[in-house]
């Protein structure tokens, strides 16, 4: 892993898409170092788009090397080059997880990459915890403006790379903050809030949680999703998931200008349970976007 000079993004050294795979270090808007995976496409998959970049979001304790997020990124780039990455405080990227507030940075200092190795189109997809993140990014960042804080928007500054996606699929993600209604949720909050639930997180889950709460409260992905616009939204869903009943999913969908909803049957909870059939309705649905 090679770290990046102080900044946000390095700027790949080819004027064009690059052709191999790299892995390094970018830096978010506000310096947490966030690891990344570039993966170029393998072109087999129908549709396939050398110009499309998908950015993939973990879930919740998840990182870029996990074995289910390297499923999905062998099955995407059957149809686009791949970027993989873990959220802060998860793997090897710095700081402390912020359960969906922060990451949209994250994902922004990603997209940004995506687009400076020469991607004219950037989607993202994520998975539970990355399905809420992706969505708000989606929303903060759009029409050539940031907005990583809700209720600021700033113009891009000469030379500044695009963070905006062009597509979003939300897999197993919530439609609200808070959400207690099932046992796997409450336990989450146990590690989420209680100190010693930390102390699991960071020894049992390999993940390290802010101690601090929300301040303010983030934009709920509900609302974010009202906030999309014309961007494309793909809502998939476990009819057998055991943290987020069906109304979150509805939720989501019915909030957005453009969206799809697929509720899968059998399916459990974000991308452990998302088969390679399932990948790939979705890599193909991303290239038709």
């Amino acid at each position: 892993m090679s770290p990046v000079p102080e900044g946000q993004v390095r700027r790949s050294r080819v004027p064009s898409i690059t052709h191999g795979s790299r892995r390094t270090v970018l830096r978010a808007d506000d310096g947490v170092r966030i690891e990344a995976l570039y993966e170029p496409s393998q072109g087999g998959g129908d549709g396939g788009n050398d110009s499309l970049a998908i950015v993939v979001a973990h879930g919740f304790t998840g990182s870029v090397d996990r074995p289910a997020v390297r499923r999905a990124a062998r099955v995407f780039r059957q149809y686009a080059a791949v970027i993989t990455f873990s959220f802060r405080g998860h793997g090897g990227s710095g700081g402390r997880s912020t359960v969906g507030d922060r990451e949209v940075l994250d994902v922004a200092a990603v997209v940004r990459w995506a687009r400076s190795l020469g991607y004219e189109r950037v989607v993202t997809v994520g998975f539970s915890m990355g399905g809420s993140v992706v969505v708000r990014h989606a929303a903060l960042y759009r029409d050539g403006t940031d907005s990583p804080h809700e209720g600021r928007t700033e113009a891009h500054p000469a030379g500044h790379v695009s963070a905006r996606a062009d597509a979003v699929v939300a897999v197993s993600a919530p439609a609200r903050w808070y959400y207690r209604g099932t046992a796997p949720m409450r336990r989450l909050h146990w590690v989420i809030t209680r100190p010693a639930g930390r102390l699991v997180g960071r020894f049992g889950l390999r993940t390290r949680i802010h101690a601090r709460d929300w301040d303010p409260v983030p934009l709920s992905p509900v609302e974010a999703a009202a906030r999309l616009g014309p961007t494309p939204l793909l809502v998939v869903h476990g009819d057998r998931d055991p943290y987020f009943p069906l109304d979150h999913p509805r939720a989501l969908a019915a909030a957005a200008s453009r969206s799809e909803l697929w509720i899968v049957p059998g399916m459990g909870h974000a991308e452990n349970a998302a088969e390679e059939t399932l990948l790939t309705r979705i890599g193909a649905w991303l290239t038709a976007a």
